[in-house]
């Protein structure tokens, strides 16, 4: 039987793609007459950390028998004899010379074993150690070193070298999938470029050097953090597409920072047009740090998509995306990251949203399908999506309809992608008992940005209560104004609601979404629906106007029903 092929898709901020820093060794720290690492009593460190690497050539080493596990000399009797024995010299011989002898097993290590965990020799170029810092508080660019992978081939090839099951197999991933990597939005990069012969990914032709914060995205150094823009979403949902369409593929694997994989994994399982299985994953806890879960939740992706739990009667993916984690399988429109821990994510809504189980001691299961639309049956997906529709922007003083590309060849254009802000209420929102509309400077604001230069726009409301609605007087008429102004509004209720957004006319009602995936959800309907139509005076709208809004609310409507 073939294997499966899946493609794996670097995401930014990506935990589990990050790495603790390369500190120097104490062995280098000895052999270059630097001051060792020390702990907290002030002695030096029992032991070194060992990091894989690869050895440049052949090396010949001896290991002492009944050294893996305190009781093999125990059963030594089950044991075949060792390969030979060490002298006091350290001089191997077949035979024992004397009693004191230590038996041991000879290895010979070679380059194309793979990487091999051994001591970080490696300074800074002034002969300094590498310390803890990734580089000195405030550096440029120029002078950082990176802890996140550039793509996902060397937490792969370490995962299936390093790594191993109850049984003591690895080659977790190998042994099931071939893999191939692909670059989407990074969370490391090629500051100085890449020539084409040294690529690890999928891609083809030379690396350009690379910018922070704009061809990749990492969260360390901190001074240099920064999350993609609104516009990332068009080239993730346009890549991705692109990767699940080629044909080459049984199922994808995305990976992500875990406080924002959340809200990828409900975009992608509304703009894909696939039936094939997309998996995401996080972590918690960095690769290759004490207890890192990232390598298990990449595994039980790859046993997620070999088992074909997901598959309907016609072989067609049933679950949508979905985020793998923990050992459970979540609802891509469900599934909130509620704490940093591992298990650290939940099921938001009340609802179920926790779908099935795939864990490394049994074989995935179902116990849930979602029953909102998604994937090859969303009717946001990417090739549902019209190639024009109707914007508005303020002209002259009034809103004015507009026309806006969404797609040109098939592909969502990233300078259409809309613009939809989160405002949420409290109780005791007045400053007085008499309320003054000019003391809401926020909002009004905001209408006046996306009515000047964003022509796909609208707001999501959190509301004060459970049900998105009531909110304060003056608030909710400013909203009823950028309404007839053409901006959609969602309420939605506030936190993680158990309970179903009531739908109160001209307002779009969220059900049981979160405010981030209700903002996602209404960016979709903007790009199938375009914008609301705009009354002539939206404070006073004309019972036409008014009509002819809610014809569009429907429509809108019917995607937060069922989506």
């Amino acid at each position: 039987m073939p294997k499966l092929r899946i493609a794996h898709l670097s995401g930014p901020t990506a935990t589990i793609q990050n790495t603790p820093p390369l500190v120097t060794s104490n062995k280098a720290r000895e052999k270059y007459g630097l001051p060792p690492l020390r702990d907290d009593a002030g002695e030096a460190l029992r032991f070194d950390p060992l990091r894989p690497q690869r050895l440049a050539a052949p090396a010949t080493v001896y290991v002492e028998q009944f050294s893996g596990h305190p009781l093999e000399r125990d059963a030594a009797d089950l044991y075949a004899p060792p390969d030979g024995y060490l002298d006091a010299q350290g001089r191997f011989h077949r035979e024992r010379q004397s009693p004191q002898d230590t038996p041991v097993f000879e290895v010979e290590l070679r380059p194309e074993d793979g990487l091999y965990p051994m001591p970080y020799m490696a300074r800074q170029a002034d002969g300094r150690p590498w310390e803890i810092e990734c580089t000195d508080p405030g550096a440029p660019p120029e002078r950082v070193r990176q802890t996140f992978f550039p793509d996902g081939s060397r937490s792969f090839e370490e995962i299936d070298r390093l790594q191993v099951d109850g049984n003591g197999h690895n080659n977790q991933i190998s042994r099931r999938a071939q893999v191939d990597f692909h670059r989407v939005v990074p969370g490391g990069g090629y500051t100085k470029g890449l020539p084409a012969e040294q690529r690890t990914d999928a891609g083809a032709g030379d690396i350009a050097p690379e910018r922070w914060g704009r061809d990749f995205f990492s969260y360390k150094p901190p001074h240099l953090s920064k999350s993609p823009p609104r516009q990332s979403l068009a080239v993730i949902a346009n890549r991705v597409q692109d990767i699940v369409a080629s044909g080459s593929y049984d199922g994808a694997i995305w990976t992500q920072g875990s406080p924002r994989v959340e809200e990828t994994v409900y975009w992608l399982s509304l703009m894909l047009d696939t039936a094939l299985p997309v998996c995401c994953n996080a972590a918690q806890r960095p690769h290759g740090s004490t207890s890192a879960d990232g390598p298990q939740n990449i595994i039980d992706s790859v046993r997620f998509i070999e088992s074909g739990v997901w598959a309907d009667d016609e072989g067609r993916n049933r679950t949508g995306v979905v985020l793998v984690q923990d050992q459970r399988v979540f609802a891509a429109r469900e599934v909130v990251k509620a704490d940093a821990r591992p298990g650290g994510f939940v099921a938001t809504g009340g609802h179920g949203g926790v779908i099935g189980s795939s864990g490394p001691e049994t074989e995935p299961v179902l116990t849930f399908i979602p029953a909102s639309r998604h994937t090859w049956r969303s009717q946001v997906n990417i090739a549902r999506l019209p190639d024009t529709v109707t914007g508005m922007l303020r002209v002259d003083g009034q809103p004015a309809p507009t026309p806006v590309q969404v797609k040109q060849d098939g592909r969502l254009r990233d300078a259409a992608l809309p613009k939809v802000s989160i405002i949420k209420d409290g109780n005791y929102p007045g400053d007085d008992y008499d309320e003054d509309e000019r003391n809401h400077v926020d909002l009004l604001a905001m209408m006046d940005d996306m009515l000047a230069r964003a022509p796909l726009a609208g707001f999501v409301v959190e509301g004060q209560n459970p049900y998105g609605f009531p909110m304060s007087e003056v608030r909710r008429r400013l909203l009823v104004r950028a309404i007839f102004s053409g901006l959609p509004v969602v309420g939605v209720g506030r936190g993680n609601t158990e309970g179903f957004a009531h739908k109160v006319p001209p307002f779009i009602g969220g059900q049981n979404l979160t405010s981030q995936k209700a903002r996602l959800l209404l960016m979709a309907c903007l790009m199938k629906f375009g914008s609301f139509p705009a009354a002539a005076d939206p404070d006073h709208p004309t019972a036409a106007e008014r009509d002819a809004t809610l014809a569009k609310l429907k429509d809108y409507q019917s995607i937060f029903d069922t989506h």
